[in-house]
């Protein structure tokens, strides 16, 4: 996967690296409401060192070939993330899962952004599925992968753990590669 990918004149993908980690967490403390309400891991990520680690893991999945963790950036800021969960190679599919700051939603970044990146899967490992999965109410994020033209298969129930001992359900959408 190529490490910087260009979309258009003000959006680029870049690949995560040591740095990262000090602007993703400034984003994430100062937006914990906004972000929190459907991003569990922001609960879980209370100092710094919390997304250092996260950053360290992506560097080392991308070397290894496991997954590809993009940074989002607004003219050369970022802004967001964008990433693969857990790619089979073997029934050559994935998940894609991603977020992006408050202050620049409602601008088609991460519909363009998640566009981008599945013409990558699907042209650089002859990926055959990729799949998105949103809270179940989280509108924004359901409405990028129909707006992409994925179909929804239904609903993990009981799928996602928030902590305090709850658990969110999960809508699933799919495209398959002859879809695309």
């Amino acid at each position: 996967m190529k490490k910087r990918i260009k979309i258009d004149e003000q959006l680029t993908l870049r690949a995560l690296v040591s740095a990262d980690a000090i602007r993703m967490y400034q984003i994430i403390d100062s937006q914990r409401d906004y972000l929190g309400e459907w991003l569990p891991f922001v609960h879980f990520t209370n100092k710094l060192e919390d997304s250092k680690g996260f950053v360290e893991m992506c560097i080392q999945n991308w070397k290894n070939m496991k997954d590809f963790v993009f940074k989002i950036c607004l003219d050369d800021r970022m802004v967001g993330l964008i990433g693969t969960k857990e790619i089979d190679f073997l029934n050559k599919s994935t998940e894609i899962g991603y977020w992006l700051s408050e202050e620049v939603q409602h601008q088609g970044i991460m519909t363009k952004s998640v566009k981008v990146v599945i013409e990558h899967l699907f042209e650089e490992f002859n990926l055959q599925r990729i799949q998105i999965c949103c809270a179940t109410g989280n509108v924004k994020s359901s409405n990028i992968p129909l707006r992409l033209g994925f179909v929804k298969e239904g609903v993990k129930r009981n799928a996602e753990w928030i902590g305090n001992y709850e658990f969110r359900d999960l809508e699933v959408y799919s495209l398959l590669k002859g879809d695309f």
